[in-house]
């Protein structure tokens, strides 16, 4: 079972995770050059109209964020 502080450090983890992958999306589609944390590679946006599913990736699959784009 979980307790409190297991818990609260967790939901502290999630949610500066998300505000990371949020910070990195704005750039990304402001169109200011993001390089992946792991690899060190330029990360790139792919949009509902191209081919594929959209997000911002890159080149090596290090950097995986999918979005969903509403209509």
């Amino acid at each position: 079972m979980i307790d409190i502080k297991q818990f609260s450090t967790l939901k502290k983890n999630a949610a500066a995770s998300f505000n990371q992958q949020k910070a990195i999306i704005k750039k990304v589609m402001a169109g200011r050059v993001v390089t992946c944390n792991s690899c060190g590679g330029e990360l790139f946006i792919v949009l509902p109209e191209n081919s594929g599913t959209p997000g911002v990736y890159c080149k090596k699959g290090c950097t995986d964020i999918s979005l969903d784009f509403a209509e």
